[in-house]
């Protein structure tokens, strides 16, 4: 492309040049293009130039193309076709044998009761399509988008006019904890707050969302950066943890000896957003990958929760 845009070469010229090499004629082809006569021998003259040789011969009224010319139409005709079927044919897309490769955001939350979901559905679906997952949060989210994922499942903030968001679900905390470590009937506020802590900081601190909220310091014994391994750090210790329903559902289906207790407090509960560039919004692949994480999401909200239409 570069040298023939250095050369001058219009594409438009070469529409012409098959439009009069089909028709045999200026006429016949200006007719067909809804140009002029004149404008269509210009076109002509400017293509000659460019290729340095004579494209067409006169054969009594009418023209016929000369070697030159034969070579330029046999090369072009295909690739036209495929211009105008890249401009005007709708897209197809066959989740079953589409390749697509998809750039998905997902927090470290949802990474524990989505992914594995989404991955079986895939497998039945859409066997050959693949998913590259990368960790965001509500600080990160925007700049991720940006830079180029399909799709991001998490908790944000605003975000600019150019990132469409749907609300998947409104999630709940609750108190996780050893049955057999640590026996509770009822979980006081007391009771709470003298017990020990493994908590969920994105700071790298000993600060997590009930710190934010309450303005009260639990005794953190452990700060870790994902949910990804609160059910093992629960597990065998007498430490607590204040984790999304969703994740506790998640956690407590392969350690069924963890139990859960609501806080005696409330906190602030979050909206859980699905996000996408709106640049990505027409995008077939793009779109099934969005319906599904729909799907898995109303299935997977809490009770309780306030699901997305």
């Amino acid at each position: 492309m570069p040298k023939a845009y250095g050369r001058d070469l219009d594409l438009n010229l070469l529409r012409v040049f098959a439009m009069v090499a089909d028709a045999g004629s200026v006429t016949a082809a200006a007719s067909r293009l809804y140009l002029t006569q004149p404008a269509v021998s210009a076109a002509l003259r400017r293509l000659t130039d460019v290729v340095g040789a004579p494209l067409f011969a006169r054969n009594g009224r009418g023209l016929v193309l000369t070697s030159r010319g034969r070579r330029l139409r046999d090369g072009l005709e295909p690739h036209l076709q495929r211009i105008v079927d890249a401009a005007l044919d709708p897209p197809t897309f066959d989740a079953a044998t589409s390749e697509r490769v998809l750039r998905v955001g997902l927090d470290d939350a949802s990474e524990l009761w989505l992914l594995p979901r989404l991955l079986s559905v895939l497998e039945t679906e859409a066997p050959r399509m693949r998913v590259v997952v990368t960790c965001v949060q509500f600080r990160s989210v925007g700049a991720a988008l940006a830079a180029g994922l399909d799709a991001a499942v998490t908790v944000a903030d605003e975000l600019p006019a150019t990132i469409h968001r749907q609300p998947l679900f409104s999630d709940v905390f609750t108190c996780l904890y050893d049955s057999r470590r640590t026996r509770l009937r009822t979980l006081t506020e007391k009771e709470y707050f003298a017990r020990p802590h493994v908590i969920v900081s994105y700071n790298g601190d000993l600060r997590g969302i009930v710190e934010d909220a309450l303005h009260r310091t639990r005794i953190v014994r452990c700060s870790v950066s994902s949910f990804a391994h609160i059910g093992a750090l629960v597990e065998e210790t007498t430490m607590l943890a204040t984790v999304p329903k969703t994740v506790a559902e998640r956690i407590r289906a392969v350690r069924p000896h963890l139990k859960t207790k609501p806080l005696p407090f409330a906190l602030p509960s979050s909206t859980l957003d699905l996000l996408w560039p709106a640049a990505m919004d027409d995008d077939e692949p793009c779109r099934f990958l969005r319906e599904k994480i729909v799907t898995i999401a109303r299935a997977a909200a809490p009770r309780s929760a306030a699901l997305a239409s």
